[in-house]
Order: C-alpha cells, then sequence, then structure tokens
C-alpha cells in the first residue's frame, strides 16, 4: 500500500519511560495491525490498533492478539521502545470489542495481569460474554468492575448502544457502533470511528444477509452510504474468512469472496457507485498453505467494480 510521506519525531519523555514515534501523515488515521488472521496461528488474530494522526492515543479494535503485534510493530520501527508490555499500559487507551470469541479477545484476557485501568466498550450481550465467561475466577480473574467477586476493578464496562456515538476520552476520535449477525442470532458489532470529518469502517466477524436471514448489514451501509458518496469514509475492514467452496451451512457467520461482493454491490449502488473512493482492506482470512492465496485470486475475479483491495499484514503501519 502506497503511504504518505511520513515524518517521524522521536521524543523521549524521561530516561525509564517509552520511546515513541509521533506520526505525523496529511491523513486522518493510522492504523497498526497487532493481528490479522481468522484463527489457527494464536499468534496473529484480529486486533487493530486505531489513531487520529500524529496522537499518541490508540484504541484496540478487538483484541486476539496484544503482545506478539506489539513487538512486530517494534521489529518494524513503528516503536522504537522494545518493551510491548510497556507500550500496551501507554499507549492502548481503550478497547472495543466486537464479539466474544477468543480469536477476539484472548490477547485482552491473557494480557491483563500486566496492564493499567482502561475502558472496555461492547454491546450489552458482549460484555455479558467477557463477565461472565472469561473474567470469572472459573477462568482466569476477574479484571472487570463487574461479576465474580473479588472484582478487582482494573477494566470498566462501557456499554454501548446500536446507533449511538460516544467520545473517546484523552482523544480526537468518535465511535458509533452497529449491530451485526455473527450465526443468528449471536451478535457481533461494526465500529465505525470517526476523526473529524473523516471515518473508517471495522466489522468484526459477519455473515452476509442472504444467509443469516437478516437485514444487519444493509442497515449498516444505508447508515454510512452518504458518507461513501462525500468521500469523508476512508476505508472498511472487512472479512473475509473462506473460498467460495464453502457451502453457506459451514460458514458459520462469515464471508466468502462471493458473499462479500455481494454486500459490496449493495453499498456501492447505496452510495450512488462511489465505492470505489473507499480502501477495502480484506481481514480474518482463515490462514493455511492454499487458504489465503484462492481467497485472494477469487476476490480479484469477483472485484467487477474496480474497488481497492487491501491485506494488512501484522505490524505494519497503515494511514489512511
Amino acid at each position: 500500500m502506497n503511504l504518505p510521506k511520513i515524518l517521524l519525531v522521536f521524543i523521549v519523555l524521561n530516561a525509564t519511560s517509552v520511546k515513541a514515534q509521533i506520526i505525523k501523515t496529511s491523513n486522518s488515521f493510522i492504523v497498526i495491525p497487532l493481528g490479522v488472521k481468522g484463527g489457527l496461528d494464536e499468534s496473529n488474530l484480529s486486533a487493530y490498533l486505531v489513531a487520529a494522526s500524529s496522537s499518541e492515543q490508540f484504541i484496540c479494535l478487538d483484541a486476539g492478539t496484544i503482545n506478539t503485534g506489539i513487538q512486530k510493530a517494534v521489529q518494524n520501527k513503528i516503536f522504537i521502545e522494545s518493551n510491548a508490555e510497556a507500550i500496551q499500559k501507554k499507549y492502548i487507551n481503550s478497547y472495543f470489542i466486537s464479539h466474544g470469541h477468543l480469536d477476539h479477545t484472548a490477547g485482552l484476557i491473557l494480557n491483563s495481569p500486566n496492564d493499567l485501568a482502561k475502558n472496555i466498550y461492547a454491546l450489552p450481550s458482549v460484555i455479558d460474554v467477557l463477565k461472565g465467561s472469561y473474567f470469572t475466577w472459573k477462568s482466569w480473574a476477574n479484571f472487570g468492575n463487574e461479576g465474580d467477586k473479588p472484582i478487582l476493578n482494573k477494566y470498566s464496562y462501557n456499554y454501548l448502544t446500536p446507533g449511538v456515538e460516544i467520545d473517546i476520552p484523552n482523544s480526537t476520535l468518535k465511535v458509533t457502533p452497529y449491530t451485526l449477525s455473527h450465526v443468528n442470532p449471536y451478535e457481533s458489532t461494526a465500529f465505525l470511528v470517526g476523526n473529524k470529518n473523516d471515518y473508517l469502517l471495522y466489522l468484526g466477524d459477519t455473515g452476509a444477509d442472504t444467509v443469516e436471514k437478516s437485514s444487519k448489514l444493509k442497515t449498516l451501509w444505508t447508515a454510512v452510504a452518504e458518507k461513501v458518496k462525500s468521500g469523508a469514509l476512508k476505508a472498511i475492514f472487512i472479512e473475509v474468512s473462506f473460498d467460495n467452496s464453502m457451502p453457506d451451512k459451514a460458514l458459520f457467520g462469515h464471508l466468502t469472496p462471493k458473499l462479500l461482493m455481494q454486500e459490496l454491490n449493495t453499498l456501492n449502488q447505496l452510495s450512488a457507485g462511489n465505492l470505489n473512493k473507499v480502501k477495502i482492506i480484506i481481514t480474518h482470512m482463515k490462514p493455511c498453505e492454499t487458504c489465503e492465496p484462492l481467497i485472494m485470486d477469487q476476490l480479484k475475479i469477483a472485484n467487477r467494480l474496480g474497488l481497492s483491495l487491501v491485506y494488512p499484514k501484522q505490524g505494519e503501519l497503515m494511514a489512511f
């Protein structure tokens, strides 16, 4: 992906603090993928750091992998401090969890003992999973502010309402959640992240409306269509987990290249043919020797709209 010229300014707050890269660009967002895969490889599971350009405060969209992803970013000189734990503490402002599956939550859970007090934002049904299945003394420790006693009060649960925008403390970012269907009636979430007048859209796991017998994606596309038209929506992060050979009954709330293009055609129609203004970031591919190349080939063939398809890499900087 071609990025604009970047001015790197290194700062050292004191002798023991984290050294950070402040990234100044003409773009609205910087994104650091901490994990991009859809399972199997526990060192590379869905998690994306997002910040306003020139900001040091990142929100983490899903948290399947944290520590290894930060280490990859360090290797790529996005952070020049080598201590992943210190970077997590200082630069991750808060966590937005799309749904409760482990490939989207494991990094948050496993790294929680060494993290600082922060907010977790999610739909009520997702918070129910976190406090009822993970942050409970039967499976881990209760680092939340609700649930099993003793309550350690490290993470504060913030219950999101679909369609209601919230401001992120200590950041210029704002986030609006939308519900997705991930094996109907199980809920997943899309997060529309805004910075001033620009936006990016991140979708957790989702099935196609036709397969899920749902209108969740149609509702989301309708909500963002005007931003596509105006050029305010810079990128869409959306999953393609399987190739087209996977039968609908075995998808379990995921997309294939064929189904993704069906959905993006709907969004393109709603936005009067302007979807080619938006970068389409393909996430959550199930890793195997032949799976990813096949998915990429099928997407290339199905991309009759001429969309800009981007494949993120763990620990590599993106700007929008």
